[in-house]
């Protein structure tokens, strides 16, 4: 059974977001370099307003802001990764997907429908892969029960959604789940969006490096139902 929805979900009260968010917004609006972040929002497409922070400098930062702070629990990740994203410079979702990504290992499976929120919500690549290849994988990986969601979203409308199904295995290597990969693969070979093409090649190719075998196969007895630029982008480092 799902256990997404649709719903925005609701902020819990923590204290550990109070603090960190106080903290957050401090020490990132400080730091802000305006010529810099007119560029960065260029280069992502206007998807949203930056801060005009580089990475090494926002890692910096974040230690700063996280000095001292005691081991988040699931309610505390909410409230800071929904607070994070009613915000509308990025780097602030880049800190909440960080933080998603250090302690992912201590959500439950109930986690996802906030997650599903993350990636639907100012959505774009800078984002959406992060939170699919270690959020959701790893909640995924955890709990196995979490398929059926995935087998969703495969066929969800939203095209971030689409993608997530397809790059949530990218880390499993030997855990991969083949059907499940090359099923939605063919589900979705004929979408006419760059992204959902794009990730078909690229969950592909990744498997490769653990069964290159069994990737030409699938290419060599799909490849019709497949976009050529998924084509193209599943045997780069393997050949036909």
């Amino acid at each position: 059974m799902s256990v997404t929805a649709r719903e925005i979900p609701d902020v819990p009260r923590s204290p550990y977001a109070d603090t960190v968010m106080e903290r957050l917004t401090a020490v990132y609006g400080a730091a802000a370099e305006p010529e810099r972040a007119a560029g960065m929002r260029a280069y992502m497409r206007d998807v949203a307003p930056f801060l005009g922070l580089t990475s090494p400098v926002r890692r910096a930062l974040t230690r700063t802001v996280l000095e001292g702070t005691p081991r988040p629990a699931e309610p505390d990740l909410t409230a800071v990764a929904l607070l994070c994203w009613r915000l509308p410079e990025r780097e602030y979702q880049y800190f909440a997907v960080d933080l998603l990504r250090r302690h992912v290992t201590h959500c439950s499976s109930g986690f996802l429908p906030v997650v599903r929120h993350l990636l639907t919500t100012v959505p774009w690549w800078d984002t959406v892969d992060l939170l699919a290849a270690h959020v959701v994988g790893g909640l995924v990986a955890a709990d196995r029960g979490l398929t059926a969601d995935m087998d969703a979203w495969s066929a969800d409308e939203d095209r971030w959604l689409v993608r997530t199904a397809l790059l949530h295995q990218l880390r499993y290597k030997e855990r991969t789940d083949p059907d499940r990969l090359f099923g939605y693969c063919l589900r979705q070979g004929g979408h006419d969006d760059f992204f959902v093409r794009k990730a078909i090649g690229w969950s592909l190719r990744e498997y490769a490096k653990t069964d290159p075998d069994a990737v030409r196969a699938f290419v060599a007895g799909h490849g019709p139902r497949l976009a050529p630029l998924s084509v193209r982008e599943a045997l780069r480092n393997i050949g036909p």
